[in-house]
């Protein structure tokens, strides 16, 4: 076993040994594609979201060096009829692009990062086959040993593109490395004789790249697209539930703190990094943006571009945005639109995307209480201090101080709709969510909440164990915010809460178009529940 040729099952078997959710399904699928036309296969996905982890899964199924029957042998894999053709059959080159940059970094020595692939792969096949001539050029070398050994090499890079992200001024080093793909992988006369599968991950998507036409041949699996591979993004909810099952996890706060993501496909994705954190500590928190600085977030959301401070305000608020995710450019530095940053930030998971509504939102608490750090910090002031002011008018909405939630709301509307949105009901709807933030901690929001004889405009509902009253909200649109109250009660809105027992607040607030003006009337409930 070396280094990069036939890493062994080491990595695969560690994974069993701890906490673990069987992905092996994964395989049968990139077994459908050996030695076919779809045999590149190229998965984006955002830090800590699993990459690594089925890297060293396929390298443990197909890796001839080793044993690993009884790895996978319980496993979903093991039931599919191609298990048995493919297992521990092939010649496996693993490569892990950081691990070269950073030994790369560490020794000053960057511009050879492509020349020590090629020299430490090549070294590594010239011991392992002695018999074929040794070759300076790393695609020609795989080339002769396939030819002598009679068998094509599977490919699993990962972090493929972090030579871009890490080098992206450095043009000579990344075209070098564009031509060691292109020899690897688009060489029409040898490829097909030496290739039997590529699994390659990255960050962001591959198809606008200036390197394009080194890796267009690739499949692409995004997180716009993630396709027949949508399960294997994250965590599926039946999997979060047998966890929980198993370990004795609450799996109500496992929803809250790392779901939210949604394909076509499948509809409820959680990060499985942090998830897996969760069960291993017995505490939920946020583990996945502990990875990253908040800083990496933090830039993206500074930028000035046309829209963002408000697309931001309402997600924070829990509304989803619209976002055309065409024009991005597939890299970290083109941000030219607002867009552009809301595209990015749902590849690197910041964000999910609503496929069939084209719309973007904040996915879960983990994610949100990121964004809440990096607006604190950042430039956008006026959103930092409403956030900041949150908890007050949590407070003044307990204290039932009617005018200062009024003012409350009011500055929320300002700093949180855009001037041609601003007389919109859906924009005062936006603002009561944002302005709420707080209440998040403590409370699960419903909207349009059926109860009574009609629908209550927002609800919080206190969580299991709190002590707080359950906050009935009801809005209105140049009426008064008596009507609203007066509404909550004809309609017997509290009837939901019967079985609740604790005290129930109705808030009714009102906006007067003509003059900008919010006016604020909160009433308990009296009616004694038996």
């Amino acid at each position: 076993m070396g280094s990069y040729l036939n890493i062994g099952n080491a990595g695969f078997e560690s994974m069993r040994k701890g906490v673990y959710v069987d992905k092996t399904g994964l395989i049968s699928i990139i077994n459908r594609t050996l030695g076919t036309a779809d045999k590149l296969t190229c998965v984006s996905r955002p830090r800590r979201f699993g990459k690594s982890f089925a890297a060293k899964m396929l390298c443990a199924y197909y890796d001839k060096s080793c044993d690993s029957r009884a790895l996978f042998e319980e496993l979903e894999i093991s039931k599919d009829d191609s298990f048995e053709t493919y297992l521990n059959k092939y010649d496996v080159i693993y490569l892990d692009i950081t691990g070269f940059i950073s030994r790369a970094f560490v020794k000053k020595e960057m511009s050879k990062v492509v020349e020590n692939i090629q020299d430490d792969v090549i070294n590594e096949l010239a011991k392992a086959y002695p018999e074929v001539e040794r070759q300076k050029d790393l695609p020609e070398m795989i080339y002769q040993v396939s030819q002598a050994a009679g068998q094509k090499f599977i490919f699993i890079i990962d972090e493929w593109d972090a030579l871009f992200r890490e080098a992206g001024d450095d043009r000579f080093l990344l075209d070098s490395y564009i031509q060691l793909l292109r020899g690897l992988f688009k060489d029409s006369g040898k490829t097909d004789k030496m290739i039997e599968a590529v699994y390659m991950t990255g960050i962001l998507p591959i198809k606008r790249y200036g390197s394009q036409s080194a890796v267009s041949d690739f499949r692409e699996y995004t997180m716009l697209k993630p396709k027949r591979l949508a399960e294997y993004v994250g965590f599926t909810e039946p999997e979060v539930v047998g966890l929980c099952e198993k370990y004795g996890v609450d799996f109500s706060e496992m929803k809250h703190w790392y779901d939210g993501y949604s394909f076509s496909r499948l509809k409820s994705v959680y990060n499985p990094n942090s998830v897996m954190e969760a069960v291993k500590n017995d505490e939920f928190g946020s583990y996945w943006v502990r990875t990253e600085t908040y800083e990496s977030l933090k830039i993206y959301i500074d930028l000035d571009e046309d829209g963002l401070k408000e697309a931001i305000v309402q997600m924070l608020g829990g509304a989803h945005v619209p976002v055309d995710t065409d024009t991005f450019q597939n890299d970290m530095t083109n941000t030219k639109r607002k867009d552009d940053v809301l595209t990015l930030l749902i590849h690197l998971g910041y964000l999910a995307y609503d496929s069939v509504k084209k719309t973007t939102y904040i996915p879960n608490e983990e994610v949100r209480q990121e964004f809440v750090r990096a607006v604190v910090a950042g430039r956008h002031t006026e959103v930092a201090k409403l956030i900041q002011s949150s908890d007050n008018l949590l407070r003044q909405t307990l204290a039932m101080e009617e005018d200062e939630v009024a003012a409350a709301i009011e500055e929320a509307h300002k700093a949180g709709a855009s001037p041609l949105y601003y007389n919109n009901e859906e924009s005062l709807r936006g603002t009561i969510r944002f302005a709420y933030i707080s209440c998040v901690d403590e409370f699960v929001k419903i909207e349009e909440m059926p109860s009574g004889h009609g629908y209550a405009d927002v609800v919080f509902i206190p969580k299991k164990g709190s002590d707080m009253p359950v906050l009935l909200i009801e809005l209105k649109w140049n009426k008064t915010d008596a009507g609203a109250i007066r509404q909550i009660k004809d309609r017997d809105y509290p009837h939901g809460w019967k079985e609740y027992g604790g005290d129930i607040l109705m808030v009714g607030i009102n906006y007067d178009e003509k003059s900008k003006k919010h006016t604020c009337k909160i009433e308990k409930y009296r009616e004694q529940f038996g």
